[in-house]
């Protein structure tokens, strides 16, 4: 599916050129798989604080809810943030469009994540580069050489979407190894987690990780 980003309400309320499927939702996000076809529109939707990421190149008109418009570029694997409001957007392309779009809850307070001790930012900052954090999210750009093993390290609660296909094999805490084949634009979600992992494909893959506070 592929997509554009506008939305976070009630998929009934989406117009038809705008596809979404949900693809995670629980007490702290909601993940949508969005896309636009060529040269679609949007009406102007709802939705509050987000990250997206781009699967495909994007080239698009966005109007705010002042009516001001923009063209907007980004490039597949980019990442944003946005504070919630209202946009519309028409795809200037002729390709369609495919947008990852995570919406972010208020954490639920039984379940607040705690800092981790083992950060895979200061462990490895070569191959775990930082591209956004604010008060809500810290967003890394995880890069996986083919067969350079990554220390053992932590993550609080966070969504891993797979921007390139890969095969890694990660070791849990517990001694277990655990194989892992993923598509690319395939999405997960995973609780706090302790892991070291080797690309074990001969193509360098990247990750997008974004971990909530």
């Amino acid at each position: 599916m592929r997509g554009l980003v506008l939305a976070a309400g009630l998929l009934s309320t989406i117009p038809a050129p705008l596809r979404a499927q949900v693809e995670i939702d629980n007490a702290w996000v909601r993940v949508l798989r969005l896309v636009q076809g060529s040269h679609e529109k949007s009406s102007a939707l709802p939705r509050g604080a987000t990250v997206l990421v781009y699967l495909t190149d994007c080239h698009q008109r966005v109007t705010d809810s002042r009516g001001e418009s923009q063209e907007i570029s980004r490039k597949a694997g980019d990442v944003i943030y946005e504070n919630s409001g209202l946009q519309a957007a028409e795809n200037l392309s002729d390709q369609p469009l495919e947008v990852v779009m995570i919406e972010l809850k208020a954490p639920p307070a039984q379940a607040k994540t705690t800092p981790v001790a083992l950060d895979p930012v200061k462990l490895d900052p070569e191959h775990h580069i930082v591209v956004i954090e604010n008060d809500r999210v810290r967003v890394l750009r995880t890069i996986l050489e083919p067969h350079v093993p990554a220390p053992m390290h932590e993550h609080p609660h966070y969504v891993v979407v797979y921007v390139t296909g890969l095969h890694t094999t990660m070791q849990m805490a517990d001694g277990r190894n655990v194989d892992n084949v993923r598509k690319p634009g395939e999405i997960a979600w995973r609780d706090p987690l302790k892991h070291a992992t080797e690309n074990v494909g001969d193509r360098t893959a990247i990750e997008i990780q974004v971990e909530l506070k």
